[in-house]
């Protein structure tokens, strides 16, 4: 479903991604593990098409990212990409159960019923109306796991999604990634630093000081 080969990526002087590869197959869970700051942000950027590469080339769905233009790029985000961002970006003018339904709306399709379950699935029953001035910084959090989730995405990609939640709700929020992913064929990818949260994925790579990635073993 997506396939990465010598991706390259710097910032100045810096080489962040140096000659990734990596393949992530349909239904599969995979977990980015690395220092903060190491570059894990930067690697789910580069795959969603919204950081440019340096060299090499991602494919996804058999359609090479740094090839699409800004419209295809944004219309392959909608229709297809889940995102949990670690700043949340949580529309501060709309509600909870708003948030969550957007990914729908802007597909034309019919969205309370899936918001509404969606947002139980996280433990925010109740919370639909809530502006998100109301809501703690873990609540803020499984919001935007919502709504990443809501529209059954093919790819996921979640930055450091457990970051704010409590170890119950952290483990909650991990198994319903998971079948979200093993229920609609879907692949997704965690950048973490928590052990634990990668602990259950499929497949575990290391971002390295250098840019590498290498395979670290699979999660139980």
């Amino acid at each position: 479903m997506l396939k990465l080969e010598g991706v390259t990526k710097r910032f100045g002087a810096r080489i962040v991604l140096n000659a990734v590869s990596v393949e992530v197959a349909a239904g599969e869970y995979v977990a980015v593990v690395g220092d903060s700051g190491i570059g894990k942000s930067t690697l789910l950027n580069v795959i969603a098409g919204l950081e440019p590469v340096d060299s090499g080339s991602i494919c996804f769905l058999d359609r090479e990212i740094e090839k699409l233009s800004d419209d295809e790029l944004s219309l392959l985000r909608r229709d297809y990409f889940g995102f949990v961002f670690q700043a949340f970006h949580v529309l501060p003018h709309l509600s909870v159960e708003e948030n969550v339904a957007l990914p729908l709306l802007l597909r034309g399709i019919a969205s309370r019923e899936k918001a509404r379950q969606m947002i139980a699935a996280v433990g925010l029953k109740g919370r639909e109306a809530s502006p998100p001035r109301e809501l703690s910084g873990g609540e803020l959090q499984r919001v935007a796991i919502a709504r990443a989730l809501v529209g059954e995405p093919r790819l996921v990609l979640a930055d450091e999604p457990t970051g704010n939640l409590d170890p119950q709700n952290a483990r909650q929020v991990l198994d319903l990634f998971k079948k979200e992913v093993k229920t609609n064929g879907a692949a997704a990818i965690l950048a973490t630093h928590s052990v634990e949260a990668a602990s259950g994925c499929d497949r575990v790579y290391r971002l390295t000081a250098d840019g590498l990635i290498a395979t670290t073993g699979a999660g139980p």
